[in-house]
């Protein structure tokens, strides 16, 4: 009996360490995905969308501050595929993040599983697959990391949570879009705008079909509900609003805000804010949701603006009347700008951790590299239309960089990335940029095209510090703020601008500076941030996965995978651990 003890004492060990139980406290949190083609109509016109689960948007996933999360993700396309986690840090592990300077993409009808832990983090984020121009066909949806219990949110509990992904959208599925790029022509203007991946609601019968599926959100008078909203668009600017409503701006990626109310705000490419909303309106009628696009010639756009219904329990009768109007900003540049310039930090409000968020004191640290990163209107390179970052269009290596780390593989890329824009002529290059690790580095961002761009920076918030217009000088940081400039992962830049961003290097690994507008990302405006710590160590980041890909130089590395038995070990992590404590229970049982 103590023998058969002793084994299982041992076997419940081993357990615990397959399933990374003992080791943290932290809980455990799976999903399985399965990406795959699905026929819908959000405009009308059954095309071909990207689905997880069956569904389009993808499921929102719902985690805690410092849950280890799993994510097994099947590749039902017919093309490679990878799941970036946009705006979420993966502390200490690059080898998560999903892009194709990380990570080697999941082959068709293969599973990957990701496994990381949203470490140190709250808020509202959102993931999309980023290879080929993917996310303009869908397999995007939310990701929410909510606070820990013992960690008050800044505000009143709101009575409910509701996700709104918004973003421009085209007929076209994201194959025939990257054709045009391909062939040198723009991509014009979008079909429509779609909220919650459903087309507008028919508020004008010449503007908008008939039969046309709508988002409908409902509400209970008096409530106030907590709304997260998300541009998870191709390449245009949005004004959301809800018609006779305040949006009270609460959070943005990650960061609780002053909380300041807006009648509508600018979302930007790849941005995600959250508004508290409370339905103290009349219930004689249900009331517009609108998301319309920005910098463009209004009368032209007008066919591709979203509208959802916003539904009280008790209404009365239909939304009517115009849609509330945009700002009326044709002659006034400054005006967006501003109001992004009012986005404050809650400098006193507790963010993941207990402390104040402007425990942080970023304005007090001295700067240890700065790089200027240009962007012009497309050039030709080798007879082909490209876009480019301070003179340098990226060429995404067969080999990812953090694997050709790894494996030493030479030749991979460059570290050679310019601190200031080329003056000669425009190249192609994997040109990547040399972090100092623990370093804290100043980005300007210089937008000299004549569209609105917004960037993101993978494993990191930065800290907004500055924008205007015109060409940033030294002088320009005389303008910076230094005490409560919003942190986050996503930030515009208007065109014939500048944005300034601080950001700490605290993060070792391989971390991807892009546009997140999709035509100009695919056509190279973008490059990676490489972060070495010079003691190796597993303390500052962790080691390379067990299930790790491998592709390129290192393609002979790759075992050809046995489906039927990673579904069952990585797919549900939940269950294997329901398993072999039945198991145990059994043994147990057997011996006792």
């Amino acid at each position: 009996m103590a023998l058969c003890s002793k084994y299982l004492a041992l076997f419940l060990i081993h357990t615990c360490l397959l399933l990374s139980l003992c080791s943290a406290a932290d809980p455990f949190v799976s999903y399985d995905f399965e990406v795959s083609y699905i026929t819908a109509s959000p405009l009308g016109v059954p095309q071909q969308v990207i689905a997880i689960n069956g569904k389009f948007p993808g499921p929102t996933i719902n985690v805690t501050t410092n849950n280890n999360v799993a994510i097994n993700v099947r590749n039902k396309l017919d093309d490679n595929l990878l799941i970036h986690w946009s705006g979420i840090q993966q502390r200490r592990s690059s080898w998560q993040d999903g892009l194709p300077g990380t990570n080697c993409p999941i082959p068709p009808k293969w599973n990957w599983t990701y496994q990381f832990q949203v470490k140190d983090q709250i808020g509202s984020f959102f993931y999309f697959p980023p290879l080929h121009m993917q996310r303009a066909s869908g397999g995007f949806g939310s990701f929410i990391i909510n606070n820990r219990a013992i960690i008050p949110i800044p505000f009143d509990t709101p009575h409910g949570d509701v996700v709104i992904l918004i973003g421009d959208w085209y007929k076209r599925n994201h194959t025939a879009l990257r054709k045009a790029l391909d062939a040198g022509k723009d991509l014009g203007m979008p079909d429509g705008v779609l909220i919650n991946g459903k087309g507008p609601y028919q508020y004008n019968a010449t503007l908008v079909p008939d039969g046309i599926d709508y988002e409908t959100i409902e509400v209970q008078p008096g409530k106030t509900y907590r709304l997260r909203v998300h541009n998870v668009g191709t390449s245009t600017s949005l004004n959301f609003r809800i018609q006779n409503h305040n949006l009270l701006l609460a959070e943005s990626e990650g960061s609780y805000t002053v909380q300041q109310n807006y009648t509508s705000l600018d979302i930007h490419v790849g941005q995600s804010y959250s508004f508290l909303v409370t339905m103290d309106q009349n219930a004689s009628t249900d009331y517009y949701i609108v998301a319309s696009a920005r910098f463009v010639n209004e009368s032209q756009w007008k066919r591709v603006t979203g509208v959802g219904i916003l539904h009280y329990t008790n209404s009365k009768g239909k939304a009517k009347g115009p849609l509330p109007e945009a700002p009326n900003d044709e002659f006034d540049k400054t005006f967006s700008m501003n109001q992004a310039r009012s986005i404050r930090w809650n400098v006193s409000a507790s963010g993941a951790r207990p402390n104040p968020q402007g425990s942080f004191r970023y304005g007090s640290i001295n700067v240890t590299d700065v790089y200027v990163l240009k962007n012009k209107p497309l050039v030709k390179i080798n007879g082909k239309r490209r876009a480019t970052l301070s003179g340098i269009s990226f060429v995404n290596p067969a080999t990812p960089i953090r694997l050709a780390d790894q494996f030493k593989v030479k030749g991979v890329y460059k570290l050679d990335f310019p601190n200031k824009p080329l003056t000669g002529s425009s190249k192609m290059e994997t040109s990547v940029i040399n972090g100092t690790y623990r370093g804290f580095m100043e980005v300007i961002l210089q937008n000299n095209d004549t569209k609105m761009q917004s960037y993101h920076l993978s494993g990191y918030a930065v800290f907004v510090v500055g924008m205007d217009y015109g060409e940033w000088t030294e002088n320009s940081r005389g303008t910076y703020n230094k005490w409560d400039g919003i942190a986050r992962s996503t930030v515009q830049v208007y065109p014939g601008a500048w944005t300034a961003i601080l950001v700490s290097l605290d993060n070792v690994g391989v971390w991807n500076l892009r546009t997140e507008n999709l035509d100009s990302w695919y056509l190279g405006q973008e490059t990676y941030v490489r972060i070495v710590n010079p003691e190796e160590t597993n303390k500052t980041e962790l080691p390379i996965p067990d299930n790790a890909l491998f592709c390129g130089a290192l393609s002979k590395f790759q075992k050809p995978q046995d489906i039927s038995f990673a579904v069952s070990i990585t797919g549900n992590r939940s269950k294997l651990f329901f398993t072999l404590l039945m198991a145990v229970c059994a043994l147990m049982s057997l011996f006792g």
